[in-house]
């Protein structure tokens, strides 16, 4: 049986993987805690051994009549960005799949209602919420598998929550996986315009676009250092007023995996909060609890699902 032995909610930002220059010109000399935050991850979690595989949650893939997961064997090339070619070019990247938990994961998708489909091609595109993390995390830990599964843009909260469900009961399905959950994207997400954001580029808070939303993030960074997860699902709609990147659907599919309302992982942060041309971006880990994940897709005493396919939030 497979188990979570851990997960994040990681930002992925292009300045991340500019040179040290660049990045220190953008922030007034200093050096941004979003990179020195990563690194300590590494060492932290990624570098152990007690894990073999990595899904990533990616805000930025958005998919349209289904969830996708990827199915490759193996995944190497070149990345640039179309939205960002000149900040993130001609990346290398090689690393292994999964696809035997990528089925897996597919496979639970009519018990939890919703449509999942692996998908091995070999020209899928990559996107950078997936390659800038694994050159931080992935990179020169060449027997880690790394899998990812896009946001479905005609989904709502319910939808990435069964995604979630569905996740958890594939890698339970799954013989002897351990597996880190990564769910890559921001908090609030409002860029500057164009002819202003030049004026916003330094990583102090003061730059978020309104100090309602730096509010918004800052009492939701709180909730998950205190283990409510409860609270976060709560008040979406309230969140959702400070457009969170993808309407934070990268995170809901992580707490569906995690067991929603009954997840009291306590997350520890790496680096700072930190503001990246008006949009939140953090670093947050939650470590696996020592009773488990309460409840996460499956009740641990039955090993049936919880939740009914239909029932609403």
């Amino acid at each position: 049986m497979g188990e979570i032995v851990g997960a994040g909610l990681l930002a992925h930002v292009p300045t991340i993987v500019l040179p040290e220059e660049t990045r220190r010109e953008l922030n007034e000399g200093k050096e941004i805690t979003l990179v020195t935050g990563l690194r300590q991850l590494r060492e932290d979690v990624f570098e152990r051994d007690d894990y073999d595989t990595v899904v990533v949650l990616d805000s930025h893939w958005a998919t349209t009549v289904e969830f996708v997961v990827t199915a490759q064997q193996r995944r190497a090339g070149l990345f640039t960005s179309e939205e960002l070619p000149r900040g993130m070019s001609r990346m290398p990247y090689d690393y292994p799949g999964d696809p035997e938990l990528a089925h897996n994961i597919a496979s639970f998708a009519e018990k939890h209602g919703t449509w999942i489909t692996p998908v091995d091609d070999a020209y899928l595109p990559v996107y950078y919420a997936t390659i800038n993390l694994w050159k931080f995390l992935g990179e020169g830990l060449p027997d880690k598998r790394w899998v990812t599964i896009g946001v479905c843009q005609t989904g709502d909260m319910e939808d990435h929550l069964r995604l979630g469900r569905a996740l958890a009961d594939g890698i339970a399905a799954t013989p002897g996986r351990r597996v880190l959950l990564i769910a890559s994207g921001a908090l609030s997400h409002t860029f500057w315009p164009l002819r202003e954001l030049r004026d916003h580029e330094s990583s102090d808070p003061a730059h978020i676009f309104t100090p309602e939303a730096r509010a918004a993030d800052q009492e939701r960074i709180a909730w998950f250092k205190e283990g409510s997860h409860d609270k976060v699902l709560d008040t979406m709609d309230e969140f959702w007023k400070y457009k969170p990147e993808a309407r934070f659907f990268h995170y809901l599919m992580m707490a569906g995996a995690l067991g929603e309302q009954a997840c009291k992982a306590r997350a520890r942060q790496y680096g700072e909060y930190e503001n990246s041309i008006g949009t939140g971006q953090v670093h947050l880990w939650f470590d696996r609890p020592q009773d488990g994940w309460t409840g996460a897709g499956q009740d641990p005493s039955s090993g049936s699902a919880r939740h009914d396919p239909d029932e609403r939030p």
